[in-house]
């Protein structure tokens, strides 16, 4: 918990690194890069899976022993399995070992900022008085901007995320937040859906049109690599019409965007896309 000068002029750096999907396309070259380079990675199996699909980490489990392995260099890294029940103590490791000299990379979905790692790592950095250790986060794509990008240019209008997980808030919290946001306007993108998603569609609906669109995605930019149902799906429905698709609602993987009065649905030759127009702008006002 103390810090000195000798070990902050010889530490390395703990990474936060977003990994987007977790497909090798959808990540930046920047987290790519740490995870490739850095002396332990701390990683969910899920994660591993996706990161073994280009080489970023090993292709086997075979080359790995005892969590360490050697890279083609010469050089060694170790894995380290994180678990929801164990981010405390890989935190208070990762802290000593950046202490140690070593570059530790502690892997994130998505964007550590959105739902993601971030706020433990430094949460816990104030708690173990640990201002030695340097911190940097490494962006990734999060649900919400995979997902849109599926579906066209649903969030081209001011919007916002509320997480339906009331593991850490109750729901008096989380509806006043939705109804705030659909009084407001703002298109609505909905995390953790497996909790309440009816729920929440039903404050919502309170205050916004039933006819304005909804789009539900799973897994968004993880293409036949799902983890909720056969594979990445989107579907498009009407405010009203949202919680009939309990089908669609594969589990932690899911997400929902909740149009506004601005939203419609275009089609072209090949499907249906969402689009909200930065101001209801149309052709003349560019």
């Amino acid at each position: 918990m103390s810090t000195t000068a000798e070990t902050t002029s010889d530490a390395g750096t703990l990474y936060v690194v977003g990994i987007g999907p977790g497909l090798p396309e959808a990540m930046t070259q920047q987290a790519k890069t740490v995870i490739e380079t850095a002396d332990c990675v701390i990683v969910s199996n899920l994660y591993q899976e996706f990161l073994r699909a280009d080489g970023t980490l090993p292709e086997t489990t075979a080359d790995i022993d005892d969590g360490k392995y050697t890279r083609p260099d010469g050089t060694e890294q170790e894995l380290l399995r994180s678990s929801m029940g164990s981010q405390v103590e890989l935190a208070i490791e990762a802290f000593e070992r950046v202490r140690e000299g070593q570059d530790i990379a502690h892997v994130s979905g998505g964007d550590p900022n959105v739902y993601g790692k971030s706020d433990l790592l430094f949460t816990m950095a104030r708690a173990e008085e640990a201002t030695d250790v340097p911190i940097e986060v490494i962006p990734g794509v999060t649900a919400a901007l995979g997902g849109a990008a599926n579906l066209g240019a649903p969030l081209s209008n001011d919007f916002c995320t509320v997480s339906l997980s009331d593991k850490w808030r109750g729901w008096a919290e989380i509806e006043e937040k939705l109804r705030a946001a659909a009084i407001a306007g703002f298109i609505i993108v909905l995390y953790n859906c497996w909790r309440d998603y009816e729920r929440a569609i039903e404050v919502i609906r309170e205050e916004r049109a039933d006819d304005v669109p909804v789009a539900i995605f799973n897994d968004a930019g993880r293409e036949t690599a799902g983890r909720n149902l056969d594979d990445e799906t989107h579907t498009i429905c009407q405010l009203d019409e949202a919680t009939t698709h309990d089908d669609k609602v594969g589990g932690m993987g899911t997400s929902i965007i909740v149009g506004n009065h601005e939203t419609t649905v275009w089609r072209n030759d090949t499907r249906a896309f969402l689009v909200t127009p930065r101001g209801g702008r149309d052709v003349e006002d560019f």
